[in-house]
């Protein structure tokens, strides 16, 4: 099943991300933490690369796992980051050949070594390019792309983003997942000027529910995302107590999905980060909401 078919059916929907795991022999423990997600039955679950497309070989595995095995609709993340159009075009055929029709095109994570490398001589540098070649593939892709509520880090402001956000959708981007968001009105901000922009495709707010206090200043440093003062002083009051982090975590979390269905927002991706515990949970929060 397409994306778009289930982002346009005017029902509320929660979704989940997953990740591959870092190292083979830890691929059993991941896999068994992503399949408890699956059992949850989400909308559709999306599963990421790594860092320079580290973790690429298992992304498809565990994609295709989770849309045979379990039924729910599947999302296989591809980068161009230091890919050659050789590379890239054997992994639209095998997305292809897997039968995964939802892809999220990203320029992707750099590694420190690829930031300082020389990247004149590749053959992607920016989504846009994945974009354009998903689209020229022989199939019939449902194409996602990322963006930044707030200033991506690479941009000089927040008109330049919307420009190059505007040129994917036209390049072929059937939806928008945005990074990480901490408070609901700098979403609604954002989608309210790239509306008036022209851009019109489905925007899914990203959510990401910080169980531990180390957990933020990570966030905040691959994302650049404001943090409001009420999340800072949930996270100095109870980050010392694992227990009471989770708990209070979650029900920001679920606080803020509440929110944004309330405020028309009818489909939410969750950075779950392979915790099938905290997925769990904020399903169960929106039970009634979702209908499960």
């Amino acid at each position: 099943m397409k994306l778009t078919e289930i982002l346009n059916n005017n029902q509320y929907s929660l979704s989940f991300e997953v990740f591959p795991p870092k190292r083979s022999d830890s691929f059993e423990s991941v896999k068994t933490a992503i399949e408890s997600i699956a059992r949850l039955r989400p909308a559709f679950m999306s599963v990421t690369y790594g860092a320079g497309g580290g973790t690429s070989s298992y992304t498809l595995d565990i994609a295709k796992d989770i849309k045979y095995r379990f039924g729910v609709p599947t999302m296989a993340h591809l980068t161009c980051v230091s890919s050659t159009k050789e590379t890239v075009a054997e992994k639209i055929h095998e997305i292809k050949e897997a039968g995964i029709v939802n892809v999220m095109a990203l320029r992707g994570d750099l590694t420190p070594e690829l930031a300082l490398s020389d990247r004149s001589k590749w053959d992607y540098h920016h989504a846009i390019d994945l974009v354009r070649e998903l689209k020229e593939a022989d199939a019939d892709f449902c194409i996602g792309c990322a963006c930044y509520p707030e200033v991506h880090p690479e941009s000089k402001n927040q008109i330049e983003d919307i420009k190059y956000l505007k040129e994917k959708v036209d390049a072929g981007c059937d939806f928008i997942t945005t990074q990480m968001v901490f408070d609901n009105n700098l979403f609604y901000n954002f989608l309210y000027k790239i509306r008036e922009a022209g851009i019109t495709v489905p925007v899914l707010p990203g959510i990401m529910p910080i169980t531990k206090a180390v957990q933020l200043e990570r966030a905040i440093k691959l994302s650049g995302s404001f943090v409001p003062q009420r999340f800072k002083a949930m996270v100095d009051r109870f980050g010392s107590d694992d227990d009471a982090m989770a708990q209070a975590g979650i029900a920001y979390a679920t606080d803020q999905i509440i929110d944004l269905y309330a405020n028309g927002v009818k489909n939410v991706h969750v950075y779950s980060m392979n915790k099938p515990m905290v997925a769990r949970a904020i399903q169960q929060n929106l039970s009634c909401i979702l209908g499960k």
